[in-house]
């Protein structure tokens, strides 16, 4: 556990710093009051975060050291842009950790050749083309696709794994055909981008659609206790990025703030951060070798996470109303440390509860021996 959490707490200070940017966005008080934090929200929260905690989640499927490099560098280079040592330090220590991610799914790739791995690296390889296009010079709001597209090719092919008994092969080769026209669209937008914009979001749209038909939280959302938060969590975050779909195919690439806000959040908040949420009780025990119970409680934050989304893009970026939108991101942010701090009080509840039962069976077990 000790070894493998070396390599998350990068990712956990790269959360909480890109969470204080996000307050200094918002115009509000923030722990740290640096100049710079504010440029480097996205980069946080998405390599920083989620391209640690994932990578590090494929290293461990891989169970090989060299695989542990690449959580290793993205957890380097998030930290290095928060200092003061010269921004192209922490550049090429992104750029190096996202292509050594890329790699880790050849060996991955290889063991049986499943075309879920092969989504998985397409989305990594987006991952990459981000970092150098933004070591290049190109602004975070023009990484926008190419950073969702890491997150929903990375998440929909875990999900097509998950679904792969319980679904035909029909439904498999239409997946293909989604995740190419998807990869189209990015590459068109490159060229022509408020038309590939567009079509990017009829790709999207439809990905969602093949994930709300096949995938199998739509029979579970009801269901009670683990099972039903999950199915829960995977609903609403695929109607967030709806949402993001929608604009695009309505607005093509945002121009305006407003749109722009919507698009990230409902993307990387309301998709990304719900598929993190449901699947932390499975996750982090796989990953940190920690028991992570599910509680009822875990309902609270994640119910106050899209309330606020829906306070943000749908009063604050819909009408315009700013002080919805400021509102909406505070809560935000207090949705993303609730379910933190509760995760972990769930872990070490756990943990005590398991050393407890450990010492009063060592007891009992030397009880017996004596008599």
């Amino acid at each position: 556990m000790t070894r493998r959490l070396v390599f998350l707490i990068p990712g956990a200070l790269a959360l909480l710093a890109g969470l204080d940017a996000a307050l200094l966005l918002l115009g509000v008080w923030a722990p740290v009051d640096a100049a710079s934090l504010p440029d480097l929200h996205g980069i946080l929260m998405v390599f920083g975060f989620l391209g640690t905690l994932i990578a590090l989640e494929r290293s461990v499927a891989l169970a090989k050291p060299a695989g542990f490099i690449a959580p290793a560098l993205l957890g380097l280079g998030a930290i290095a842009v928060l200092t003061p040592a010269p921004l192209i330090v922490g550049q090429i220590g992104l750029l190096a950790g996202s292509l050594a991610f890329t790699l880790l799914y050849i060996p991955l790739f290889r063991r049986n050749f499943d075309d879920a791995v092969l989504v998985q690296a397409l989305g990594a390889a987006m991952l990459t083309a981000a970092a150098l296009m933004w070591m290049g010079g190109v602004p975070v709001s023009g990484l926008i696709a190419w950073l969702t597209g890491y997150v929903v090719l990375t998440i929909a092919a875990e999900r097509l794994e998950l679904a792969r008994m319980s679904i035909s092969s029909p439904a498999v080769v239409v997946f293909r055909l989604l995740v190419g026209l998807f990869c189209l669209a990015l590459l068109a937008s490159l060229l022509w981008p408020g038309v590939g914009m567009t079509v990017f979001g009829v790709a999207l749209l439809t990905l969602v659609a093949w994930l709300l038909i096949n995938d199998v939280a739509r029979r579970t959302w009801r269901a009670p206790d683990q099972p039903g938060f999950i199915g829960t969590c995977l609903m609403a975050g695929y109607v967030w990025l709806a949402v993001a779909g929608l604009i695009w195919v309505l607005g093509g690439p945002p121009t305006s703030v407003r749109a722009m806000d919507a698009t990230i959040h409902a993307v990387f908040l309301g998709f990304a951060i719900s598929m993190i949420m449901a699947h932390a009780s499975v996750i982090l025990p796989a990953v940190l070798r920690i028991r992570l119970p599910y509680h009822r409680g875990f309902y609270i934050p994640a119910a106050l996470l899209h309330l606020s989304l829906i306070l943000r893009i749908g009063l604050g970026d819909g009408l315009d109303l700013d002080w919805a939108l400021r509102w909406g991101g505070v809560i935000n942010v207090i949705a993303l440390l609730g379910f933190a701090l509760m995760a972990a009080a769930s872990a070490i509840t756990a943990s005590r509860k398991k050393a407890k039962t450990t010492k009063a069976g060592a007891a009992s077990a030397k009880e017996d021996f004596n008599r």
